[in-house]
């Protein structure tokens, strides 16, 4: 049996709460993350992060896409032109539920119970013809029928009251 897609991060376990430093309370800074056992004919790797326990619906926190799969890790802080200015195939970021383009931490309600946020790895079949500032949705629809596999860390984030 092939070895399954993981998702890991150096800030938190899965399941663990995500640090301060990661959320708008903090310095609002993307998390380390790394990535190992893309599947056979993966073209390019997505990564969707958003919290379904947000009130009224799911919020996007983050939408990144055309990742390159000889790339394994996402450094802290992510600057996407810098990071894949090298001459490697560069990402591209969609919108987020905060207005913009680029990472947003978690930032639940004061006083609400611990909100999950979901950080999910997809290895695509192909790249997307997509550019950036697209919507979750579109970047889901461009996915679709192009998923070899995926993978999922949750961490949780609670605001003091």
């Amino acid at each position: 049996m092939a070895d399954t897609l993981t998702l890991t991060s150096a800030a938190f376990n899965s399941g663990g709460s995500i640090p301060q430093k990661f959320t708008c309370d903090g310095g609002n800074v993307s998390p380390p993350l790394r990535w190992s056992n893309l599947p056979e004919g993966t073209e390019s790797v997505a990564l969707i992060v958003d919290d379904p326990d947000a009130p009224g619906k799911t919020f996007v926190h983050w939408l990144l896409f055309n990742l390159p799969p000889d790339r394994d890790i996402l450094p802290e802080d992510l600057d996407v032109e810098q990071h894949f200015g090298d001459g490697a195939q560069t990402p591209l970021e969609g919108a987020n539920d905060f207005g913009d383009s680029r990472y947003g931490g978690p930032c639940p309600p004061r006083g609400d119970d611990a909100h999950r946020y979901f950080f999910r790895l997809y290895a695509l079949d192909s790249m997307l013809n997509l550019g950036d500032g697209v919507t979750k949705r579109q970047l889901t629809q461009a996915m679709d029928g192009h998923i070899l596999e995926e993978a999922d860390l949750m961490g949780t984030y609670r605001r003091g009251g």
